[in-house]
């Protein structure tokens, strides 16, 4: 992605924000209405030259509006730069344009309907329409990001990012093994709503790792922390709390059970705080107990 030179001078802006606001609205609109003039997303939907139906000659406008209609039914077509959507429906627009961008080859000229007849290649014109759409939101401190594949995904802190993503789980279970992933995978994801399910999914794989050793809960669990710390130390003890802790906010909240006597979690930053303070806990059992790769 292309660094400016206030990049270098004062370093990149922090990447907070979870919100993309009008003015970032109005630089991606400007990415995505350049794309359909220039025929880029094509790829996907291709307009067929009328002399010559089985040639293409630029993006078909109405069958892009119509799928992306279809798709996206929160978003108000046409897309207008000065509206701005909610910004979960945006994100779900720049993978929709990702899934139809190709980098557009001038072919034959057409004399009479003045254009010239394309081809797509579509991994250059992925890439460039990704790192586009990267920049854009980098340098407004927007806290997602396309990934190579044009998945939107979440950012966290640098240290928080690593330790999420190369993390690889080995408990030995089949099933815990999944949960995990499911649960990682849901935490980057950028809609409230899959970070609150990959929230449960960890809560989930917390108490299957609980029994790895054995069926005795209490004793399985108990290993598991005599590995981590040494019995008897301090740290030990701090470990003991620090699980029943994490058992009692699974227990009293809503997130894997709906009681009408528990509580919710009411911001998306409790719900961050509870899945890093939990992933962090199994991170360092899973590490000492040589299940995680």
């Amino acid at each position: 992605m292309f660094d400016y030179f206030s990049d270098h001078e004062r370093g990149a802006r922090a990447r907070t924000s979870e919100i993309i606001d009008a003015r970032t609205w109005a630089a991606l609109h400007s990415l995505i209405e350049t794309g359909i003039e220039d025929g880029s997303f094509g790829y996907r939907f291709p307009l067929s030259c009328s002399d010559s139906p089985t040639l293409g000659c630029g993006t078909d406008i109405r069958a892009f509006a119509t799928r992306l209609a279809g798709e996206i039914p929160n978003l108000d077509l046409p897309l207008e730069a000065h509206t701005l959507p909610e910004t979960i429906d945006i994100v779900d627009l720049l993978e929709f344009c990702a899934k139809a961008v190709g980098e557009p080859a001038k072919g034959s000229w057409h004399d009479y309907m003045r254009h010239y007849h394309l081809t797509w290649d579509r991994h250059p014109g992925l890439a460039r329409f990704v790192d586009d759409v990267n920049l854009i939101l980098a340098r407004n401190g927007v806290a997602f990001e396309l990934s190579t594949t044009g998945q939107a995904q979440r950012l966290l802190p640098p240290h928080l990012g690593q330790l999420l993503t190369t993390a690889a789980f080995r408990t030995g279970e089949a099933h815990t093994d999944a949960l995990l992933e499911d649960a990682r995978r849901r935490f980057l994801a950028p809609r409230q709503e899959d970070r609150r399910d990959g929230l449960e999914k960890l809560l989930d794989a917390f108490e299957r790792i609980k029994t790895l050793d054995s069926n005795d809960k209490r004793a399985s669990a108990d290993a598991l922390l005599d590995r981590a710390a040494r019995p008897g130390s301090k740290l030990r003890v701090v470990l003991a709390i620090e699980a029943k802790a994490l058992t009692d906010i699974g227990n009293t909240h809503r997130i894997r059970h709906s009681e009408v006597s528990q509580e919710p979690l009411e911001t998306s930053f409790q719900v961050d705080y509870v899945f890093l303070r939990l992933f962090a806990f199994i991170h360092l059992v899973l590490t000492a107990s040589g299940r995680l790769g």
